[in-house]
Formats: C-alpha cells, structure tokens, sequence
C-alpha cells in the first residue's frame, strides 16, 4: 500500500506540474500582443540563445556529420552503394539529428539558464517586486523568453545541418574506403531533400525551442529554497526538457510521416 500511495502521489504531482506548465504557456500565448514593447529583451534573449549557441552547435554537427558519414559509408562500401551517402547523411542531419542534437544543446546550455535566472529572481523576491509595480512576470520573463526560443532555435538548426551535410561531404570524398567525390555526394543529398523535409526539420526545431523555453520558465517560477532550490531547479529544467524533447520527437515524427 506504501508503494502504491507513493507512485500515486507521483503521478499526482506530474498531473498538475503539467496542468500548470499548460497554463502558464496559455498565459504567455495571451501576452505575445504585447511583445513589441519587449523587442530589446527578446532581442537580447536571441542573442544569448543564438551567437552564443552557434559555435558550438557547428561544432558538434560538424563532428556528426563526419562520423555518420564514416560509419555510414564505410558500411554501404561493402556492398557497393556507397554514392547513396549523400542522401543518407542529409535526410539523417535534415530529418533527426539537426534538431534533435541542436535543440538538447540549447535546453543544457539555455534552458538551465533561464531556470536558474528566474529561480533567483524568485527566492529573492524579485517576482513578488514586479508584482507591486503592477508587471505581470510571465509577460516580462516567460514571452521574451519564448519568442526568442521559436526562432532562434530553428535558424540554429539551419546552420547545424549545413555544417553536418558538409562534413559529411568532406569525409566521403577524403576517405579512401568511401571515395565519393563531393559533387556526387552533392547531388545524391540534393535529389533525396525537398522542401516538405526541409520544413519538417523546422518545424520540429520550433515546437523543441517552444517547450526549452517554457520548462525554463516554469521551474524557474517554482524555485524554493535559496541557492540549493537554485541548483535543483537547473538540474529539474534540463532533465524536463529531454524528456519532454524526446516525448515530442517521437509523435511529431508519427504525425508527419
């Protein structure tokens, strides 16, 4: 009966943790009209997900890229097919890993941050400050934050898979066991991505960036405790926006295939 209470008041409290979330992105929606009084926030909120994101992001999906395309290549050079690398590398970076990895890189590196911002503004009482000059807290932290999340994330995810598809190309054409030459690679990749595959990869990075900024600010708002809730809560912001990235990799993937 013990076991059973406590799964049943974890339940519980995941019940209402994503009844609140859901209310909280409804009362962001609500105050998107007020969002050109907010441009130099939002705009620095772009900046600091963007330009600060970007390097490593080419980074990493340079170095995916690469060993996809090794790995990969290497595999179809057994069998002959190995010009097929270009297609494979740019529906696999297009598809899948351009916003799946771009997206978990910003919920570590931003969404942490926006948790553990808001969270000190909360134990300091910072919040209960806006309040008594009459500023709505969601309007000021959670929709900059937000609409700075749905488009920075998506030009992020741009960037990532073209540095991906490159490295790819790099990698099969200097590889001796591979030897795709990078005009071919090109125009396998070309002939395999439309603009429907293109979309679909965006469109995933703009629900990802959606759900980063929303967890953030939602832990942040429910932070307790001085700098040991601070910590918690930018460890509970990352931990929430895997799961929940991952959670909605898999249906938008279902919905759009």
């Amino acid at each position: 009966m013990r076991l059973i209470s406590i799964v049943g008041q974890k339940l519980l409290n995941t019940a209402q943790a994503a009844g609140e979330m859901l209310a909280l992105f409804v009362e962001t929606l609500y105050f998107i009209k007020e969002a050109p009084r907010n441009l130099p926030s939002i705009t620095r909120h772009m900046s600091d997900i963007g330009i600060g994101t970007l390097p490593v992001a080419m980074l990493l999906a340079l170095f995916v890229g690469m060993v996809l395309s090794l790995q990969t290549g290497s595999e179809l050079a057994l069998y002959g097919t190995q010009e097929a690398i270009g297609s494979i590398v740019g529906l696999s970076m297009v598809r899948e890993l351009g916003p799946m990895m771009t997206s978990l890189l910003v919920a570590g590196r931003i969404g942490s941050a926006m948790a553990a911002e808001v969270g000190a503004m909360k134990v300091y009482e910072e919040i209960d400050a806006l309040r008594t000059l009459e500023i709505n807290p969601v309007r000021y932290l959670a929709m900059p934050r937000l609409i700075a999340c749905v488009f920075a994330v998506p030009a992020l995810v741009v960037f990532a898979d073209m540095v991906g598809i490159a490295g790819g190309g790099m990698i099969a054409a200097v590889n001796p066991q591979i030897n795709v030459p990078f005009n071919v690679y090109y125009d396998n990749m070309v002939r395999s991505l439309d603009y429907m595959e293109v979309l679909k990869g965006l469109m995933k990075s703009f629900v990802f960036g959606g759900i980063i900024a929303q967890v953030g600010c939602y832990v942040g708002f429910k932070t307790t405790g001085g700098a040991r809730g601070i910590g918690e809560s930018t460890t509970r912001s990352v931990v929430i926006s895997f799961v929940l990235i991952m959670i909605a990799n898999y249906f938008l993937t279902r919905f759009m295939m």
